[in-house]
């Protein structure tokens, strides 16, 4: 595992972002029971993710070595009404960095956003054989609330599905009548780049 050349940094997604981050992501599908799809999306596709997204939720890119080499973005639970005061986080590594920190400054600079937003607890989908995600979740608070057995047939074999839960807010806060949360868009755009410039600065770096 060679040094970064420089720190890594974050920033939101964007549409066009499609191509490079579906270059991070498409691994995932074609060799690995990590997601779910079978086939990866196209670019096009996959840029239409993004800006859909971007719409209520965050979508965090981390950049090294001057590229894009993961993200991590929150969509919707559930879509019925009841359940939008909840978000379900996703995180995607190119394998040549995991295990540098980022995934940890990308997990924690999303949930720190989602709760600027007003979302009341935060939900993780894994694959019961993804450990590595599990541990990392777990560091993070969440814990497991269920299991689906036998929920995923791919790569020739039955995968259990697991789903982890953190409460995002103080247990007060959860029992009181919730304001509505906040589309991503309509914070203060200085805020979340501080935010997101936060995060960055949790990756260990040191100059090779």
């Amino acid at each position: 595992m060679s040094a970064m050349s420089a720190p890594a940094a974050f920033r939101l997604a964007r549409p066009e972002d499609g191509p490079s981050l579906l270059s991070v992501y498409a691994p995932y599908v074609r060799e690995t029971a990590i997601s779910f799809e079978l086939t990866p999306p196209s670019p096009d596709e996959f840029s239409a993710r993004i800006a859909g997204c971007l719409r209520q939720f965050p979508w965090i890119v981390c950049e090294a070595d001057g590229a894009a080499v993961g993200f991590a973005y929150a969509g919707s639970l559930k879509e019925r009404a009841a359940y939008r005061w909840n978000a379900e986080v996703s995180l995607y590594l190119l394998p040549a960095y995991q295990h540098r920190g980022i995934g940890k400054a990308l997990l924690e600079t999303l949930l720190s956003l989602l709760r600027r937003q007003g979302y009341r607890y935060a939900y993780a989908c894994i694959t019961a054989s993804n450990q590595n995600s599990i541990r990392l979740h777990e560091l993070f608070g969440f814990s497991e609330v269920g299991r689906f057995p036998r929920a995923g047939y791919k790569r020739g074999r039955w995968h259990d599905v697991c789903w982890l839960a953190k409460p995002l807010l103080e247990d007060a806060a959860l029992r009181d009548e919730p304001a509505e949360p906040l589309p991503l868009p309509s914070l203060p755009a200085q805020e979340v780049a501080a935010l997101l410039q936060e995060g960055a600065h949790r990756i260990p770096w040191k100059k090779a």
